[in-house]
């Protein structure tokens, strides 16, 4: 009697690589009440077979992203730009791999190099007057396509991060293992005042060829690169955010979305927004490959507060020559929304903040609205559970405690749960909630003060609260009608 060996469950990385207008060559897709993503479809000839994918594979990354979590909907590969990197795991080996309660994102994570295998690194190298780029590509005897690197000491290649003794695995976006001497000399020669290039030390290059791990730009560092996505935090004013965003046809022919017209002393011109800047993500959310209305309804559907990256013309034009994604060294940090997007009034004196409703326009997504009702067992009345961070209910402003008075303009104030519920159902997309804190609604309850549609705080516009002001002003000065 023998204890049963655990059969291994091996990760496989497929590297993809289209032409610029091209797709990649497969389908995915998402089966309601299973996990993962499925490739459904692998095109014949197509960069996905060339890669290496097959047909029923789970896709567990895409470029370094976990995603076997994630709402399909939210997996966009044409955002890769011109290279696409997946960790994908056979079929059968996702099956057994769930059967077993193995932790895929730790599978994943697995697929590293070991401890003390430093990674590639990618280098920008600028040319100088009679320097050039300071470097010399020796070949290695007796083997087509390996090339040691020499840097020029204190020389360009140098101090752009290349050091003595470095392989050369990739330039310009081309890999160069199938390259001659004299066609990478050629190379090197039409470059005209700079060169990217993807190196290794020799020691981590045998780390990563005994793991079997592909060097690919995606596991890199950078070193010296010259353009950079940058995070833009907006918070809306009286005005908006200050800026018109314009879908235009670039001189590369890409379709972009463009932010334009941007005012002085604006949201956008605060955040460090500038004219010309292309938009890559909306709220952490690659936009590239969106349609423009729907890039306008995401900014539209985050209400008062927005996060956008961001990069020039000129470095999608970078990347684009390269085949990368300008996000693929991104790491993009999305700040914790506040739960309040307008700042309370302010004080008067002698007197303490009434507590105000708020209106929450929430937007059905792939995952519903984002929350869970709750309410007290056999009595009116319902509150909001739970929000789902990220979700379209934390971004319309909803909070874990809100009391529910109104679905879609119906006071539910007296309604048991299910018939809340069932209103909600019914009500279709956009879907209009009327909240309150809870505390400041038990306030108004105590006191008999009925909560009215006039004194909300709208998280959609400021519309609600404008006319609400004009009437207050109006009052004060005794102006009728």
């Amino acid at each position: 009697i023998s204890d049963d060996t655990e059969p291994d469950v091996h990760p496989r990385m497929c590297v993809l690589k289209r032409e610029e207008g091209q797709g990649f060559g497969f389908y995915m897709s998402k089966d309601a009440g299973c996990r993962g993503h499925v490739v459904r479809q692998v095109e014949p000839w197509s960069s996905a077979e060339r890669g290496g994918l097959k047909k029923g594979d789970r896709i567990l990354e895409v470029n370094e992203d976990f995603v076997d979590d994630k709402e399909h909907s939210t997996v966009r590969v044409q955002a890769s730009g011109l290279k696409l990197y997946l960790l994908v795991l056979s079929a059968q080996d996702y099956e057994f791999a769930v059967s077993e309660g193995r932790d895929l994102m730790s599978l994943a994570s697995a697929y590293r190099p070991i401890e003390g295998c430093s990674r590639p690194r990618l280098c920008y190298i600028t040319k100088e007057p009679g320097s050039g780029l300071g470097l010399s590509i020796i070949p290695t005897e007796g083997e087509r396509g390996r090339y040691r690197l020499s840097p020029v000491t204190d020389g360009p290649a140098e101090r752009a991060g290349v050091q003595n003794g470095d392989r050369l695995i990739w330039i310009n976006g081309a890999m160069i293992s199938a390259l001659s001497y004299a066609a990478l000399s050629k190379m090197v020669k039409k470059c005209e005042d700079h060169v990217t290039v993807l190196v290794i030390d020799s020691r981590s290059e045998v780390c990563y060829n005994r793991m079997g791990i592909p060097i690919i730009p995606a596991f890199a560092k950078t070193h010296n690169l010259p353009y950079r996505p940058k995070t833009l935090h907006l918070t809306q004013g009286p005005q908006g955010y200050g800026f018109f965003l314009r879908q235009e046809k670039l001189r590369s022919g890409r379709i972009a979305h463009v932010l334009r017209e941007i005012d002085p002393c604006s949201p956008a011109e605060t955040a460090g927004m500038e004219d010309g800047e292309l938009v890559l993500a909306v709220n952490g959310e690659q936009v590239e490959d969106a349609e423009h209305e729907g890039v306008v309804s995401k900014i539209r559907q985050s209400g008062q507060q927005v996060t956008l990256t961001t990069i020039s013309i000129l470095g999608r034009d970078y990347y684009t020559q390269l085949g990368i994604s300008p996000l693929l060294f991104y790491e993009d940090h999305i700040p914790k929304r506040e739960p309040f997007p307008y700042p309370p009034p302010p004080h008067q004196e002698g007197h303490q903040n009434p507590p105000h409703p708020r209106l929450c326009v929430v937007h059905k997504e792939g995952a519903g609205f984002g929350f869970n009702l709750g309410c007290v067992q056999n009595k009116p009345g319902s509150y909001i559970g739970q929000v789902m961070m990220g979700s379209a209910g934390e971004r319309a402003g909803l909070c874990e405690g809100d009391v529910v008075v109104e679905v879609n303009g119906q006071n539910v104030e007296d309604e048991y749960f299910d018939e809340v519920v069932r209103l909600i159902k019914e009500g279709g997309t956009p879907l209009s909630l009327l909240v309150m804190e809870g505390l400041g609604y038990e306030k108004l309850r105590n006191a008999r003060q009925p909560i009215y549609i006039q004194e909300c705080k709208s998280h959609e516009n400021y519309l609600l609260k404008f006319i609400y002001e004009i009437i207050s002003v109006c009052s004060m000065h005794d102006i009728e009608n």
